[in-house]
């Protein structure tokens, strides 16, 4: 059995920082172990100008310091500007737009609506090779919590893709094996991120034996054989399949609440849940592939040069139950098994 693994520093390519007294509390969690990261644009209000970017992505860099690269997204309404857009991605100030159906999830309220009014700026980023970051559900109250995954896939981005072939997407924390299934049929410009969360947990961890609401995350964890076609995609060196963590955190009181706010807060600990989930499923060796190498080959980027070691314990290893910020104490995700694998303190 491996005690050791050295891998080119990972990237997460979903990330939420929030801001303010969350952002300085939570940010370092995510700068200690990875080099970049997509920075969802999902503030209040939202981040929907180039300039309103930079600004936030200089708010980030100020509490992370210069190791850590947060890679900028704008959040797309029906007022977005295609000029803007296009100009920000080409000054270096985005890398991407992230397209939110209204009312999909957390500070979701400004999002799509009509997915042709922002036709327009769609055109101009499959012109300019911008990348569409998408979260895959319909909002539409008849269509069931569990299909809203399956059902944008049809309705949605399908029809768009056929549209618009040029446009680069990336499905963003897939649920379904509907989801492995679209992004395994495209040979080309479509990508999709895999959360640790939900590498983890199906629905049962959630609401079987009562309700666990630090598990509750939308898209909603979904049926088993679903999580399993997740690991099965993650682990099997098809370079469409990366991490993005989607580590979103909210305070106790708001997960808490009687109508609690989603999201699974994973930075703290998603490399040493991740090695155990693929050393569990045989495929150590491909762990590299989906946390250092694919993403950045889907944006072009180089790998980073500089590397961590993860080393195997026999002894399990604890890890912080919460984060205390300023915003209040955030609680880390708890995979329900024993971690055995942590990253090394640098040399």
């Amino acid at each position: 059995m491996s005690t050791s693994l050295t891998l080119p520093r990972p990237d997460d390519w979903h990330l939420h920082l929030r801001d303010g007294a969350m952002l300085a509390g939570i940010a370092p969690e995510s700068a200690r172990h990875f080099a970049r990261a997509i920075i969802m644009p999902n503030l209040v209000p939202p981040v929907v100008t180039g300039a309103e970017a930079a600004a936030y992505r200089e708010r980030i860099r100020a509490v992370t310091g210069p190791g850590f690269t947060p890679l900028m997204t704008l959040y797309l309404t029906e007022g977005t500007d295609p000029a803007d857009v296009v100009a920000a991605h080409a000054a270096g100030i985005i890398t991407a737009v992230k397209l939110y159906p209204a009312g999909a999830t957390t500070n979701s309220a400004s999002g799509v609506r009509d997915i042709d009014r922002v036709r327009g700026v769609l055109e101009a980023m499959a012109e300019a090779g911008i990348p569409l970051l998408t979260h895959g559900e319909v909002t539409d109250p008849e269509v069931d919590i569990f299909d809203r995954e399956a059902v944008f896939i049809d309705r949605v981005l399908d029809p768009l893709r056929r549209a618009l072939p040029a446009l680069r997407v990336v499905m963003e924390h897939i649920t379904t094996a509907d989801a492995v299934d679209y992004a395994r049929s495209a040979p080309e410009r479509l990508g999709a991120t895999i959360t640790t969360h939900h590498l983890v947990i199906n629905r049962n961890h959630m609401l079987a034996g009562g309700i666990r609401p630090h598990y509750y995350c939308l898209p909603v964890a979904k049926r088993e054989r679903h999580r399993a076609a997740l690991v099965a995609a993650a682990i099997s060196g098809d370079a469409r399949f990366f991490l993005g963590t989607d580590s979103a955190p909210h305070a106790d009181d708001a997960k808490l609440a009687a109508c609690g706010c989603a999201g699974c807060f994973t930075a703290t600990n998603t490399l040493s849940v991740l090695a155990q989930v693929f050393e569990a499923a045989g495929a150590l060796d491909r762990l590299e592939g989906f946390v250092s190498r694919h993403g950045a080959g889907f944006y072009g980027l180089p790998v980073n040069t500089d590397t961590i070691t993860l080393e195997r314990r026999d002894t399990p290893i604890s890890y912080p139950a919460k984060i205390e910020t300023g915003a209040g104490p955030v609680t880390v995700f708890d995979p329900g098994f024993p971690l055995h694998w942590q990253v090394a303190p640098a040399a």
